[in-house]
């Protein structure tokens, strides 16, 4: 009899996840393609393996360098603190950042992920980061303290180098661990961007209400791909804009877990609600604004959707933003990354990074424009 043939599909690996996997298994050295990665180096078999391999090269093995075969010259970085539109600023800000926390380390959580080498591939990576804070910096004098934080990065990728990426840090949660007067910290940076001439971090006035009219009932779900990112959207829509937190019980598992800024870990329905109704209350005008989503089906079972969001609205509420003290009237943007986990149409997990500092520092920036200058106090 002769051999049966087995095609080149038949024994191509699926493509990787991150979750149950340890670091070996995801970045393998002889691995066959899952992926058509047409313009990629050799070592990445398909997109996952890629975004965590070089990431790892880049932060954790300091290949600094490999950001100029893994960016476009004129790579756009949309960050919580203003956006960089060359790839010299990205090399210099990741030099930056390792002189401050020279023992960090990421640990891959999470990618999802949407795609092809043909139109290009788009990831929604989670990161959550340890280390020790062991050499003066960006932060202050070093003290030793140790940390940990999330990071989500999103990127567009296409043959092997990113061309966009939008990077949410929680860096209120590093300073908050190390012992950092947020307010003092907060007001250095944001006199840093006024004597640059900024007045505000935000990028537009938001939309909520048109003259006397209410908040719209339906979303705009053209940014979907499947039915459960059409339901995630319209759930969105539903608890942030037209504040029917209700949504949160008919949406979540009575067992949901929800691991948020300030590495905040809770667990049930009512705590996940006041941890929203925290957000909305201190920015009760803010609309939110998703800007892309994304799924896969998850290894341990169900499907996880990454959603990237904008909120922008006012300080005119007291809520969970509790560095923020009384409302101040000042416009802030949010920008927000959510990993959620659906098992039999509920949410499980649900995985937010937005920069409580980088709110704080808009509030400051716009306190600090108001102030007259010396001129203006003479005349």
């Amino acid at each position: 009899m002769a051999d049966k043939k087995v095609t080149a599909s038949a024994k191509a690996p699926q493509v990787m996840q991150v979750e149950t996997n340890d670091f070996v298994d995801l970045v393998p050295e002889t691995r066959q393609r899952a992926h058509s990665m047409e313009g990629f180096d050799d070592c990445y078999s398909d997109i996952v393996d890629y975004i965590i391999r070089c990431t790892h090269k880049i932060w954790d093995e300091r290949d600094v360098g490999l950001i100029y075969t893994h960016y476009t010259h004129n790579c756009v970085l949309y960050g919580t603190m203003g956006t960089m539109y060359n790839r010299e600023d990205v090399v210099r800000d990741t030099i930056q950042r390792l002189v401050s926390l020279p023992e960090r380390r990421g640990l891959a959580t999470s990618v999802i992920w949407n795609g092809d080498d043909k139109n290009g591939f788009y990831t929604s990576h989670l990161v959550t980061g340890t280390g020790r804070y062991t050499q003066n910096g960006h932060f202050g004098k070093a003290n030793g303290r140790p940390f940990v934080s999330r990071t989500v990065a999103d990127c567009m990728i296409l043959r092997n180098k990113i061309y966009r990426e939008w990077v949410v840090s929680d860096q209120m949660a590093i300073i908050l661990q190390l012992g950092i007067d947020p307010h003092g910290y907060a007001e250095k940076i944001a006199a840093s961007k006024l004597s640059q001439g900024l007045k505000s971090l935000d990028i537009g006035e938001n939309g909520l209400m048109l003259g006397q009219y209410p908040v719209a009932e339906g979303v705009d779900t053209s940014i979907a791909n499947n039915d459960l990112e059409r339901k995630t959207l319209e759930m969105l829509h539903a608890i942030y804009n037209r504040k029917m937190f209700g949504e949160i019980r008919r949406n979540y598992a009575p067992t949901c877990m929800y691991h948020g800024p300030l590495m905040k870990e809770l667990y049930g329905i009512n705590a996940v609600t006041h941890q929203i109704i925290g957000l909305v209350g201190a920015l009760p005008d803010a609309v939110y604004s998703p800007q892309h989503i994304c799924s896969v089906p998850d290894i341990e079972g169900g499907t996880k959707v990454a959603v990237r969001w904008v909120m922008e609205g006012h300080h005119l509420g007291f809520g969970g933003l509790e560095s923020f003290g009384d409302p101040t009237g000042k416009r802030v943007q949010v920008m927000g990354m959510s990993h959620f986990h659906f098992k039999d149409g509920k949410i499980v997990d649900e995985w937010t990074v937005y920069d409580e500092l980088s709110m704080l520092v808009q509030i400051k920036l716009a306190q600090l424009a108001d102030k007259p200058s010396a001129e203006e106090a003479l005349a």
